[in-house]
């Protein structure tokens, strides 16, 4: 069977479109390294990445509850996970110097790789986040930096809030840093996983209250889990519907996704 034309266009334009993109941003980011300490501008070069994506892919993402946020101070962005383009996503749209953790292989890769590894992000191993990693959090908050977390681990294929894992709010609590929720809604119609296509889409950004970690104790983390969960899964609830009727009534060509 003849692949359908969304395929066509994510490896034949996509595919070398974010190569470019990722190769000469990622080198402008590492050469600010050497002038440059707190990685504003290697950030810069991040979001920069991310509107470019987002702009080549026609994702068009609509932000809601952004001013739920003071704009000063550090936080932990907690959010569902529904496809690679999250990352993008959320680069793109909040207005903080985000800071990702990643696994410490990534560290390894060229170009993006690199990038992590010395623009202040944190790359650990996700089994042991432990005192380094605590001392790294301590960094990126003396530099007023926020971190985007993924709690579920992996990607959803069905678009469900999964099971989330309490050792990333642990850190939040032990670092004493507020939990912002962030359900991303639409983001597996652009690209779902195990699958090599993308497709235009529309997407809602929902940005939560933060919840203060200030008096919470290890014996709180499950409480603060559950809460989050709750929140999110709440968002995807009342406004997937129609982000998903959306996405399925604006393109055409792409697969059917459950």
């Amino acid at each position: 069977m003849i692949p359908p034309f969304h395929w066509w266009r994510t490896v034949f334009w996509l595919i070398p479109a974010i190569t470019v993109y990722t190769i000469m941003l990622g080198a402008v980011s590492l050469l600010s390294t050497l002038w440059e300490r707190d990685g504003r501008v290697a950030h810069g070069c991040a979001r920069l990445w991310a509107r470019l994506i987002l702009a080549t892919t026609g994702v068009r993402t609509q932000v809601v509850g952004l001013d739920r946020v003071p704009l000063v101070g550090s936080y932990v962005f907690v959010s569902n996970h529904q496809s690679i383009y999250d990352i993008p996503i959320l680069f793109s749209n909040l207005p903080f110097q985000l800071r990702i953790i990643a696994k410490a292989s990534l560290g390894a890769f060229p170009v993006l790789g690199w990038h992590l590894r010395y623009t202040g992000h944190v790359l650990v191993d996700r089994a042991r986040l432990g005192a380094t990693t605590l001392r790294q959090v301590g960094q990126l908050m003396r530099l007023g930096h926020s971190l985007a977390v993924f709690p579920e681990g992996t990607r959803s294929v069905d678009g469900q809030v999964g099971r989330f894992k309490r050792g990333l709010f642990l850190l939040a609590v032990e670092a004493g840093l507020p939990i912002v929720p962030v359900a991303v809604i639409g983001s597996r119609h652009v690209m779902r996983k195990g699958r090599l296509m993308t497709c235009p889409g529309e997407v809602e950004l929902v940005v939560h209250d933060p919840i203060s970690t200030s008096e919470l104790s290890r014996d709180d983390v499950t409480g603060l889990v559950d809460k989050s969960h709750a929140v999110i899964a709440s968002a995807l609830a009342a406004r997937g519907p129609r982000v998903d009727a959306l996405n399925a009534t604006g393109n055409t060509g792409r697969e059917a996704v459950a």
